[in-house]
């Protein structure tokens, strides 16, 4: 009893300190929690993309999501990095890391999504305007709930994860928490820029892999 009750001080305390502004970080913690970030969102981006494509169809065909072989999608780290860009010096205010987040992430994926389907002969990696419950969405590309959903993930990353990854480098030797970080990173980049390459030289990628499995690949 004794023991977890000291754990959950020392949770308290580090909280504490993260939203006092006091936490002290080194270059290489701030690397590796920054590297944790970018694995963590993408595989949260992906495993939520999947839930909602397969709630939406009743879970009767299941098909995979996102452009990588590996189970990570860019837009979603790229959107946890601008919002702890945005954000991190509001974290006193929930409701302006909310706002912020919303607003910021809500226009990142209304370009990301205008820009596929300009650039890319109409190509739509999503669309909400197939969603029973994406109402007032703008040409499919953005709608509230999207919106109100990024606010949402801007306060569990903000108040939960981020904190979290501080805390486990502090706990962590600096080689175990560098190899902790640096490992999955490597292999989401890799995966990232091998399928990039494939993709420019029109040759085999990750969706011609999946469907060589037998599995099945949804671009929106």
């Amino acid at each position: 009893m004794e023991v977890e009750q000291k754990r959950k001080d020392s949770s308290k305390g580090v909280f504490r300190e993260y939203m006092k502004g006091k936490v002290k970080l080194e270059r290489y913690q701030k690397i590796g929690i920054l590297f944790l970030i970018v694995v963590i969102s993408g595989v949260f981006g992906w495993f939520w993309e999947f839930l909602l494509q397969e709630s939406s169809g009743g879970f009767q065909t299941l098909y995979i999501k996102g452009g990588n072989l590996l189970p990570w999608i860019n837009l979603y780290a790229i959107g946890a990095i601008l919002i702890i860009t945005l954000t991190y010096r509001l974290r006193r205010y929930p409701w302006a890391v909310f706002l912020v987040a919303a607003v910021a992430c809500g226009l990142l994926e209304l370009l990301a999504g205008w820009l596929a389907y300009t650039l890319f002969d109409g190509a739509r990696y999503w669309n909400y305007s197939e969603q029973w419950w994406a109402f007032g969405n703008l040409y499919g590309f953005i709608c509230p709930a999207s919106v109100c959903a990024f606010g949402i993930g801007a306060l569990i990353l903000i108040y939960g994860l981020l904190p979290w990854c501080i805390k486990l480098s502090q706990k962590m030797s600096r080689r175990v928490f560098l190899i902790f970080a640096i490992v999955p990173f490597a292999l989401v980049m890799t995966d990232e820029i091998v399928n990039l390459v494939l993709k420019t030289f029109e040759l085999p990628t990750a969706m011609d892999l999946y469907e060589s499995w037998g599995w099945k690949y949804k671009i929106k």
